[in-house]
């Protein structure tokens, strides 16, 4: 049997730059495609990524995994600098500077990898397809790790129902991956 490699919630509850770097590596294309699909441009994708590391650098000792997954935090971060970014018009660079990071310029293939990254489907991609009530359900389950009668009462119907929605929200997530067209 090999060797299991530790969840996101387990690197961000040890708090090491060495597990910080594991789940950069992870995770550093997904949180780019989130940018690159959501900006106008690849500069700006590039620093929202950068600023979101920043700001889970900064912050990974405040991970709280009873509040939800790793990934939900990751990306609940990564949608506060989305949100300040469209408020804004601008990337905020304090995190960067608080962290003493510079701003690294980015070539002409940066900016085309980037820009490719736009086409790029992500799970998450796919399950904003589903229908809300089953998107609500398979996000409780799946992202908050929710248990079914806490899913029941969030949205106000019975455990069986809770549980026959995250499983039509799985089956439709399942067909969508088996045929992408």
């Amino acid at each position: 049997m090999g060797v299991r490699e530790p969840s996101d919630d387990a690197l961000l509850l040890e708090g090491s730059l060495a597990s910080f770097e594991v789940l950069y590596r992870r995770h550093e294309r997904a949180v780019l495609a989130f940018f690159a699909r959501r900006t106008p441009r690849a500069d700006a994708a590039a620093d929202l990524a950068a600023e979101t590391w920043a700001v889970v650098l900064g912050a990974r000792d405040r991970f709280d995994p009873a509040r939800g997954t790793a990934l939900a935090w990751l990306f609940g971060i990564a949608g506060k600098r989305l949100a300040n970014y469209h408020r804004r018009g601008a990337v905020e660079i304090r995190g960067r500077r608080r962290l003493a990071m510079e701003r690294i310029p980015l070539t002409d293939d940066d900016v085309a990898h980037i820009e490719g990254l736009r086409d790029d489907v992500s799970i998450m991609d796919i399950v904003e397809e589903l229908p809300a009530d089953e998107r609500a359900a398979v996000r409780a389950r799946f992202a908050l790790g929710h248990p079914y009668p806490v899913i029941a009462g969030e949205l106000g119907i019975t455990e069986p129902a809770a549980r026959k929605r995250v499983s039509r929200g799985l089956a439709r997530l399942r067909r969508r991956l088996e045929d992408p067209s």
